[in-house]
């Protein structure tokens, strides 16, 4: 291996990826209108570097540009391009990161619009639905012919959550991202519509006047986001789209479902619902606290009780039927408070409007008090009774739905109304429940303290789990306190004390769902679990029954197993938890439902790509397994994140991935963040998106989907040894090889992501450059930044080689499960998307950034050399050497936009080499973060 200087041959890998992504001329024939598109877009931001940078930026520009692609086709050395930057003015290399940046923004946006047409076109030609779409999930439950019973078996009480998390890699300002969305209404527009020349003339000088805007406004924040800023850009993808795509979902669902099985007995309760951790999620974030919490839950019931008085606005205007052309039932009449004969009933469905919308401001007014919810609407009645619960709204409005109904104006039913008595039965008062969730040891140093201030025992940490278990029962069985509002007690505990207080109090306020989960983070055993629940106690969550004595609360206990030992351990841990009849009664409270959150991101840093994800399945075989076992329903919640390495994939392929009784009918999974923009910034992308979350669990819970047959104890087995092996060579990298992480500290920008503003949470949970310690998403950034990726694949291709050997047997064994089984189908699928979007070419250029030339060359070649092995097995197993065979859209994204990447990398090396050379200047700071921004807003993920 060369050693680093410049001028020296650049470095290449045996393997080049491109030669690992095949398009054909039907694939550019395709995507011709996408390429339009992006001519259009870049045509037009080049157009702004000129006009506002000057010629010299945009000529820089663009021999960057030229310069990447003869790149890409071996036509000249990095170093070439690489030699451009060198030196750099950076008031140069600011525009130059700005124009690759916003380009790649605008790559997106075509790309997704491209994807728009595509499945359009499909649509026209009479094709049959795609994969992933509900009426695809529709045809394939009528072809198995399912009974009524079956199907309401498997979902009497389906539940749908996405959790938006306070995981906020979303590195885009909202302004970014409003800029964006007009970009795209512009291009949707000029796509859809037949225009004349002049008309299109005005929609491209439209389009051409929102990238001046891009182009103008700034891409990174000049201080950090705060947890209040995360709070309110949570709530915005509601106004942006879930008010509007969600409870038409759950109408249609529902509507399909009881059509094709009438007699399955479906309830009218949503399928899918919202669910957050912003405001509520506390490991490791210090800036969580009771103000906070009670600032989350009372926002978001604000915005929810502030789209049903809109609607109910809108539809007061709408509903102008008069009694001279009409009847409708008494029941609307007795709503409205006049007689049928009274002269002034004459418009009956306004009038009892007008007695619905004069409660819900009473409840707002009583809840967030008059100048909150203030209102100029001059014919609201004085004196109303505010609602106690959404559901006497909710029976209000079904007093107009029966009336029109029985004045047969059925269709207008089936509008507006329709659509606002779901988003109430969906979103009641409190709009998205927030979960809390704080780690097991902050959980461990409280409970101690109260323990030993009430002078139960003064030193609990010295006690053996079976003491600390014992002593947590005894406890929660008594009703006393173990505090009074006057103790004395220290920061942390008082802290702790009132988050859950004001968890107490948003229950209170707005009802069970807006405080639905506690997560209790590193969790290992029952004591784990039990710890949180004498917080509950105390904060009134958690309370004895006095008739029967058992504990009753509304909010559930989630224990979440996160390393590799734990998600092993993570059934007797619960089996454990459910002998005790105190815990136990506490589960059959609650629907007999035991929620276990699995944790994807800290399985794969502990042990690598291939040992977590089957640490996962292999866990969910045997939680099921306990379940049964104990006679409970078991709801997983998924803590998927992004990125492959955190969990991310398609959404659809990793749920039908699941195991066997994994999905019944009730799935959570986290969404993070830039993927949340992604997905649901806008009402076309939220709708795609979350039904495919609602056909991907409706078919794992109807429909055999692991495919192994009697083959699965044999499969179970080989999957255990290659996870060991994998697991293996991960670990002699990672956490055996010495100066590992100095290598990962200098040969990645990992110090510098703590200075891009992203967020509240700290890159650490703790002060230590321990990997364990570190965050996953810093962890996965900075490999993804580098563009080694290493999450997504190290250790695999070692496994399967050793596993394989020279026995064609044991590879036609994998080559079988790769074709039949869709979890290995998955599993190697998402790797092969992460190795495409690699380039050992650059990871060797910030590989120069580590001092130590024994220590690079060491671990880069490690690296190097398992990343040929797991190209050149994946190739093996799968029978193609086209690493995106099975995802056109990527294949797409990863060739034809891909070059646009090697300006951002090589100015962010040369960027990092001046910094960490002494010249920490403002600018060379933010040059840093603006090419932080552009990478991860050109790989569609930041970690």
């Amino acid at each position: 291996m060369t050693s680093p200087s410049r001028g020296a041959p650049d470095w290449r890998p045996s393997i080049s990826i491109v030669d690992h992504i095949v398009v054909d001329d039907e694939g550019r024939t395709l995507t011709e209108p996408l390429r339009e598109d992006i001519r259009l877009l870049g045509g037009i931001l080049g157009d702004m570097v000129r006009e506002h940078s000057g010629a010299e930026v945009f000529d820089l520009v663009e021999s960057a540009r030229v310069a990447a692609f003869k790149i890409r086709r071996a036509e000249i050395d990095r170093d070439e391009l690489a030699d451009l930057f060198v030196d750099l003015d950076i008031s140069v290399a600011m525009p130059i990161i700005r124009a690759f940046s916003n380009f790649a923004l605008l790559a997106n946006l075509a790309e997704d619009i491209h994807r728009e047409r595509r499945r359009m076109i499909h649509v026209r030609a009479g094709d049959p639905p795609q994969d992933s779409s509900l009426d695809a999930t529709y045809a394939k439950l009528a072809e198995a012919g399912l009974g009524d019973d079956e199907v309401g078996d498997a979902l009497a009480d389906a539940t749908v959550v996405p959790v938006i998390t306070a995981h906020p890699t979303e590195t885009r300002r909202r302004s970014v991202f409003e800029a964006q969305n007009r970009i795209t209404e512009l291009m949707r527009y000029r796509s859809r519509t037949e225009l004349t020349p002049a008309e299109e003339a005005a929609v491209t000088e439209g389009i051409r006047r929102q990238i001046l805007t891009l182009w103008q406004t700034a891409l990174i924040r000049l201080e950090r986001l705060t947890i209040q800023d995360e709070i309110r850009s949570g709530l915005r993808y509601y106004d942006a789209s879930f008010f509007e795509v969600v409870p038409k979902i759950n109408t249609s669902v529902r509507a399909a479902l009881r059509s094709a099985y009438p007699n399955a007995g479906l309830a009218d309760e949503p399928m899918l619902r919202m669910g957050s951790w912003i405001g509520g999620d506390r490991d490791g974030n210090p800036f969580v606290t009771g103000e906070i919490v009670e600032m989350a839950t009372t926002l978001a019931a604000r915005t929810a009780i502030g789209n049903h008085l809109s609607e109910l606005e809108a539809l007061a205007q709408e509903l102008s039927m008069s009694t001279r052309l009409m009847t409708t039932s008494d029941a609307v009449y007795e709503l409205a408070g006049v007689p049928r004969e009274d002269a002034a009933a004459d418009e009956p469905f306004r009038l009892a409007l007008r007695h619905i919308r004069s409660r819900l401001v009473a409840t707002a007014t009583g809840l967030f008090g008059e100048e909150v919810m203030k209102t100029s609407d001059l014919f609201l009645l004085d004196g109303a009774d505010a609602y106690s619960t959404a559901d006497e709204l909710l029976a209000d409005l079904d007093v107009i739905d029966a009336g029109l109904r029985a004045a047969n104006d059925d269709i207008i039913a089936d509008d507006r109304l329709l659509r606002l008595r779901e988003s109430v039965r969906t979103f009641g008062f409190h709009l998205s429940g927030l979960d809390m969730r704080q780690n097991s040891d902050m959980h461990e140093d409280v409970i101690a303290e109260l323990l030993a201030w009430a002078g139960v025992h003064p030193d609990y940490r010295s006690l053996d789990e079976a003491e600390r278990v014992e002593i947590l029962t005894n406890e929660l069985a008594a009703r006393r306190p173990l505090t009074r509002p006057d103790a004395e007690l220290s920061e942390l505990a008082t802290k702790e004390l009132n988050i859950v207080r004001a968890a107490a109090t948003a229950v209170a306020r707005f009802g069970p769902q807006s405080v639905p989960n506690y997560i209790i983070s590193m969790c290992t055993s029952v004591s784990d679990m039990l710890e949180p629940m004498i917080l509950l106690k105390e904060a009134g969550l958690i309370d004895i029954d006095g008739d029967t004595g058992k504990l009753i609360s509304t909010v559930r206990i989630v224990p979440l197993f996160e390393t590799i030992e734990d998600l092993q351990q993570g059934a007797e841990t619960l089996l454990a938890a459910l002998d005790i009849p105190l815990y136990r009664d506490l589960v059959d409270g609650q629907s007999g439902m035991q929620e276990v959150m699995l944790g994807y991101s800290d399985s794969n840093k502990d042990g690598g790509y291939m040992a977590a994800n089957w640490a996962l399945y292999r866990g969910e075989l045997d939680l099921v397994e306990a379940a049964a076992k104990a006679g409970i329903r078991l709801r997983l919640f998924h803590g998927r994140g992004g990125t492959v390495g955190r969990g991310g994939g398609p959404s659809y392929d990793a749920i039908l991935a699941q195991p066997p009784g994994a999905v019944q009918g009730s799935l959570r999974i986290t969404e993070q963040g830039e993927i949340i923009a992604a997905k649901y910034a806008e009402p076309v992308s939220a709708e795609r998106n979350l039904e495919t979350l609602l056909a991907a669990t409706i078919e794992s819970s109807l429909l055999d989907v692991e495919g192994l047959g009697d083959e699965s104890e044999d499969a179970y087995t080989t999957l255990d040894e290659i996870a060991a092996l994998a697991r293996s060579a991960y670990s002699a990298l990672v956490h055996e090889t010495p100066g590992f992480v100095e290598y990962f500290t200098t040969s990645t920008p990992l110090s510098e992501i703590g200075a891009l503003n992203i967020g509240s949470r700290p890159a650490s949970r703790k002060q230590t450059e321990k990997i364990s310690d570190l965050r996953a998403i810093p962890w996965v950034l900075s490999w993804t930044q580098s563009r080694v990726m290493l999450p997504g694949w190290y250790g695999t291709g070692a496994a399967f080689e050793q596993w394989v050997g020279d026995d064609a047997d044991r590879l036609a064994t994998l080559q079988r499960y790769y074709e039949k089984w869709p979890f290995f189908r998955t599993v190697m699928s998402n790797m092969a998307q992460v190795l495409a979007k690699s380039d050992m070419g650059l990871a060797h250029r910030y590989a120069q950034l580590v001092p130590d030339e024994q220590l690079r060359d060491t671990v880069f070649g490690m690296i190097v050399d398992e990343h040929e092995r797991t190209i050149a097995m994946y190739s093996k197993i799968t029978g193609t050497n086209d690493l995106l065979a099975d995802n056109a859209a990527l294949k797409r994204s990863v060739y034809n936009r891909f070059p646009y990447l090697e300006p951002l990398n090589l100015l962010q090396v040369e960027l990092l080499r001046r910094f960490r050379a002494g010249d920490d200047s403002p600018r060379i700071r933010r040059g840093i973060q603006l090419t932080m921004n552009g990478l991860a807003t050109a790989l569609r993920n930041s970690g």
